[in-house]
């Protein structure tokens, strides 16, 4: 699910209680976070949690901490052998993405989490490494080492749209964009799902199951977009014609079907 995943929500490591809740949100794909969420004396607690659910309940996508640190290698190594996909957080070379390749024998693809500048500079040749799956989005690390506010749309629309192009030269489906830290205002949550849905991005990172259900609609087509996809391949022919006092060639056409086949995928 993680290519037509709308919705990615973070649930700590350490807290087994809450991964079932996590699963019933309605979220398109579940983050057991090794990282961010779990103090550092609860690593290896929060380790063979994820583990021992793994090992019965998978799969899953589990966010271990950076390459470099000290429990990096001990994160891949216990799930290696489980279903599962690595986030790798603060990914900024490519040989940081091997390494992952590496001790798991192959077996883990990995999400790359791009949240520093050295990522955002080395973002292509990330996205086109073997066993990246999807790009997303570290808005709020970024933000930090930039001194800028991520909350502020224009901020990072650059970012965005680089992360976009990236994932797409590399074959990759579409960005997973950054977290909202908005918990209970969900007018702005959509808002920021909405302004990364038109910038490209497919989908978004969640911090607290509220979040989800706006988020998978917004990262969903919209009714509009549905109605215009048919109305565009309705049309006869397959070279240039007119729908709606538009123009329609083959691009047009190609942008329908995908739209179509995104939401019939989602739909499945």
């Amino acid at each position: 699910m993680i290519d037509l995943a709308r919705s990615f929500l973070f649930v700590p490591g350490d807290r087994p209680d809450r991964f079932a809740k996590a699963l019933a949100s309605g979220a398109d794909a579940v983050i057991l976070d090794l990282e961010d969420a779990v103090a550092p004396d609860r690593k290896a607690l929060a380790r063979a949690e994820v583990a021992n659910w793994l090992a019965t309940n998978g799969p899953a996508i589990v966010r271990v901490n950076a390459s470099g640190s000290r429990e990096f290698e001990s994160d891949v190594a216990a799930i290696a052998s489980h279903v599962a996909a690595v986030m790798l957080p603060k990914s900024e070379r490519v040989e940081d993405i091997a390494r992952v390749r590496e001790i798991s024998g192959g077996q883990l693809s990995v999400v790359a989490l791009i949240e520093t500048s050295k990522g955002v500079a080395n973002a292509s040749r990330i996205a086109q490494e073997d066993g990246v799956v999807r790009l997303a989005l570290g808005n709020v690390d970024l933000a930090a080492e930039l001194d800028i506010d991520p909350s502020d749309d224009m901020a990072l629309m650059y970012v965005r749209s680089l992360l976009v192009l990236a994932s797409a030269a590399a074959g990759l489906p579409g960005l997973i964009d950054g977290v909202s830290t908005e918990i209970q205002d969900l007018d702005r949550v959509a808002a920021a799902a909405a302004h990364g849905r038109r910038l490209g991005a497919t989908a978004k990172l969640c911090i607290h199951p509220a979040q989800v259900d706006v988020v998978n609609l917004a990262m969903s087509p919209s009714k509009g977009d549905l109605q215009w996809a048919r109305s565009v391949l309705s049309a006869d022919g397959d070279g240039a014609t007119a729908v709606g006092g538009h123009m329609v060639d083959p691009p047009v056409l190609a942008r329908a079907r995908r739209l179509l086949a995104r939401h019939d995928a989602l739909s499945s």
